[in-house]
Formats: structure tokens, C-alpha cells, sequence
């Protein structure tokens, strides 16, 4: 988009600038979504967890309109929900990773509270470097966290 003239810098401080993207990826995402429910072949969770990030996709497309917001911070909050609610639903589960001849198995607890971290720190980033303001990622994880939700309600 910036060699066609479309944005003046990959940060887009603008507000303005970020319509075209958050149009662009909305229809790939629904697209995505699309096909995962035609097909049948993934999981319903997984399926519901694509559905949630289009939400907040558009969600943050419609509030970019009003005032800033981070979409990082969107992406984030859809995470830590998602990981929640795989932590807390399936309980004693281990989500195992294969390793050479072997298998590690990781509580998804412990996942979970590794996504809080990496939102806290993406958070953070964006802080300091003067991106957004505290309210912009307030908004932003809640949006993430309310679409996952209510995808999960879909």
C-alpha cells in the first residue's frame, strides 16, 4: 500500500490510513471463516476462535472510524480470552509439542499465563514507543476479549 500511494509510513499514524487495511484483512478473515465452516475439517473451537478475531476485526475497523485504537492490543485480548478459555475448559489437559523423538507436554495453565505475559509486554511496547495511549489499549483488549466471547456465544 505504500508504493501505490495508499499510506504515507507502515506506522499509520493516521486513523484514516487504517481503513483500507482493516478492509482488506476483514475480507480474508471472513473468507477464512468461510471455509472453515463449509468445510467441517477443523475444529469447532478453532472455527469459533477465527469467527472471534473477525469480529474484532470489525469491530476495531468501526471504532478506528470514531477514534484510535490499537489493534495489537485487540489481537492480544483475543488471545489471552482464547487461551483462557482452553485453559479453564479443559482443565488438566497438556497441549503437547513434538520434539525430535520425543514429546513435551505443557500445561495449558502455563500457556495461558504465558499469553498474559505476552499481552502485557506487547502492551508495553507500544507505550513506549509512543503509539498509543492507555485508553487506545484498554479498548483494544477489550475489544478482543468481547468478540472472542461472543463468538463463542455464535
Amino acid at each position: 500500500m505504500k508504493p501505490l500511494g495508499l499510506i504515507k509510513s507502515m506506522d499509520m499514524e493516521d486513523k484514516q490510513e487504517r481503513i483500507g487495511p482493516y478492509i482488506v484483512a476483514g475480507i480474508f478473515y471472513l473468507w477464512l471463516f468461510k471455509n472453515l465452516l463449509s468445510s467441517g475439517q477443523s475444529p469447532k473451537l478453532f472455527t469459533q476462535f477465527v469467527l472471534g478475531a473477525t469480529i474484532a476485526l470489525f469491530l476495531s475497523f468501526f471504532i478506528n472510524i470514531f477514534t484510535k485504537i490499537s489493534a495489537h492490543a485487540a489481537g492480544m485480548g483475543g488471545l489471552v480470552t482464547m487461551l483462557a478459555i482452553m485453559a479453564f475448559s479443559w482443565g488438566g489437559v497438556a497441549m503437547g509439542i513434538s520434539i525430535n523423538q520425543g514429546t513435551l507436554l505443557i500445561s495449558l495453565l502455563l500457556v495461558f499465563l504465558f499469553g498474559v505475559v505476552l499481552a502485557g509486554s506487547v502492551g508495553t511496547a507500544r507505550l513506549a514507543l509512543g503509539a498509543h495511549t492507555p485508553v487506545d489499549l484498554y479498548r483494544g483488549y477489550a475489544i478482543g476479549v468481547i468478540a472472542v466471547l461472543l463468538a463463542q456465544l455464535l
